[in-house]
Parts: C-alpha cells; sequence; structure tokens
C-alpha cells in the first residue's frame, strides 16, 4: 500500500540535550505535508479505507487529524466530511476545507463532535476515528521505524497524548523495532489529562478538559492507551500551560520551529529538566497546523 506520508528529519538536539542533561533526538513530525505526526495514522486510515471500497469518508477532529484526512482523500479521490467541536479555530477549519472537504462544526468538545459524525457516514460513507483504530496505530509506528539505524537505541521516549493514537502506534513501533524494554513519558497538560486518569482507574474515564492545548482535548482515551500499559512501561506526566509555552518559544528560538501546545508539552519535559538524566532520549516533535504567530501570541497572553 503507497504510503501518503514522508520520512521526516531525524536530529540530535544541542540545545535540549543541554537542557535535559542528557543526549535527546528529535523526530520533527511538524515536517509533514499537514504539520503534523497525523499525516501517518491518517493516511494510512483512508488508504485502508479506499481499499476496501468507499467513495467518502466521515471523520472528526479538532483539527490536525481532520487536516490529515482531507489532504489523504484528496490525494486519493474521496470526498471528505469532518466534524470538528467550537473550539477548533477558524484557521484549521480553513485549512481543512482547502482540501476540498465540508467541514461543519458540532458540539463543545471532540467527543461531541465524534458522536455527531457518527451519525453521517451514510451506506457510501468510512468513519475514520482520529486516533482509536489499529491502522491508524500501524500508520504512526512508522515513525519509530525511520529512527532505527539512524540513532542509538533510546532509553526513554516523550510523546504527547490526546486520544491515545501517538502513544499507541509508537509502543506498537517499539514493539516492532525490538525495543519494547524503553521507558515512554506520556505528556499531558494539567487540564487536559484524560489519559492520566484512565491509568490511575485503570479504564478510560470522562475527564473534564480545558487550557491551551486543545488539540489533546479528548475527554476519553483509547482503550488500547490503557491496556498497552500493562505489557510496556508507561509514565503519565503532566505539565502547565505556562511550561507548555514557554517550551515552545525556546523550541522557536533552537530550532526555527513553531508548534502547538500540544506539542509544546511534550518538549517542556526537557526544557524544565523533568527528565531522567539516562539517555539517549527521543522526543516526538508533534508539529500542528495550528501554530500561527497569532495563535502564539494569544497563548502567549493567556499564560502571562
Amino acid at each position: 500500500m503507497t504510503e501518503l506520508h514522508l520520512q521526516t528529519p531525524l536530529l540530535h538536539s544541542l540545545p535540549l540535550s543541554a537542557a535535559a542533561g542528557t543526549e535527546v533526538w528529535i523526530k520533527l513530525e511538524s515536517a509533514q505535508p499537514v504539520g503534523s505526526f497525523k499525516q501517518r495514522g491518517m493516511g494510512r486510515a483512508c488508504a485502508e479505507a479506499a481499499a476496501a471500497g468507499a467513495t467518502r469518508v466521515v471523520t472528526s477532529s479538532g483539527g490536525n487529524a481532520g487536516l490529515a484526512v482531507a489532504w489523504a482523500c484528496r490525494a486519493l479521490g474521496l470526498d471528505c466530511l469532518c466534524v470538528v467541536p467550537e473550539s477548533t479555530s477558524a484557521h484549521a477549519k480553513a485549512l481543512i476545507a482547502a482540501h476540498g472537504a465540508e467541514v461543519r462544526v458540532h458540539g463543545k468538545a471532540w467527543d461531541d463532535a465524534h458522536s455527531h459524525a457518527l451519525t453521517l457516514c451514510g451506506a457510501d460513507g468510512a468513519y475514520v476515528h482520529p486516533f482509536d483504530h489499529p491502522h491508524i496505530w500501524a500508520g504512526h509506528a512508522t515513525l519509530v521505524a525511520e529512527c532505527v539505524g539512524r540513532m542509538p537505541k533510546p532509553a526513554q521516549v516523550v510523546v504527547s497524548v490526546g486520544g491515545g493514537g501517538l502513544l499507541c502506534g509508537v509502543v506498537q513501533g517499539l514493539d516492532e523495532a525490538g525495543w519494547g524494554d524503553v521507558i515512554v513519558h506520556a505528556v499531558e497538560t494539567t487540564q487536559t489529562a484524560s489519559y492520566a486518569a484512565a491509568l490511575t482507574a485503570g479504564v478510560p474515564v470522562e475527564t473534564p478538559i480545558g487550557g491551551i492545548a486543545t488539540t489533546l482535548g479528548a475527554r476519553t482515551v483509547a482503550v488500547q492507551a490503557v491496556t498497552l500499559a500493562a505489557d510496556h512501561e508507561v509514565r503519565p506526566v503532566q505539565v502547565s500551560d505556562a511550561q507548555t509555552v514557554s517550551a515552545m518559544e525556546r523550541f522557536l528560538d533552537d530550532h526555527r520551529v513553531l508548534v502547538e501546545p500540544s506539542c509544546g508539552a511534550a518538549l517542556a519535559l526537557a526544557y524544565g529538566g523533568l527528565l531522567p538524566t539516562d539517555g539517549p532520549v527521543l522526543i516526538v516533535v508533534c508539529g500542528g497546523a495550528g501554530a500561527t504567530r497569532t495563535a502564539l501570541a494569544r497563548w502567549q497572553a493567556v499564560v502571562g
């Protein structure tokens, strides 16, 4: 099956290594055509849907997954409907629509948009979930495969967690690479900590969501994201919105790349000296299409 993503840069980051006190490598998923890691999983899921005979795809998203689905549908010649919550920015909606997708707004949060989208598929439509499907995890797992042989085996991997799709894919990729003993730090903001709540409960639980990291805003994570923690060491971590924005600012200065708060949360562990110093460390720079100068100014104003 033809992959719809690019092989992204893998860099040894001197600034992050200095901040973390250990060797840090970064996988720049911000370099995907849609600006985020979502290109991998959503591209795989849309290609699978097309191979199964679908002519129309319906999805729900806070922004990045919807953009990746719209991009993939345009490349595959599929019609696309994307349902987004009210929290999705006008910029993100415009990016999705630019690829020919129909965009509808429903509900306060992604979970509301998801429930509504499920009613809109029809006989000719395939629903592509933004994070909870094996095709998506297999797509995301490819980013780990691209690291094998290009960096030392990591002792730790850092990923941001919204619904858990990236986490599931990274753990799958680590297992496939023979790196099943690598510790994974699953990072959320304090106001989007649905994964930490799920691990505490042992099952996904609906959790209130707030703050600036809106693309981490799934109230309930994927069951697989909880289940995999029984066989793989996953450490949940939360950072504040202020720590997130500070990390985004420093990463922009250090690597000339502007990312969303959802990505800044992962970077905050290294910049804040919050990681164990036994490296190497691999940080997935998940990116985010909502990262603009205007948005950065807004996020900076929120945290003061």
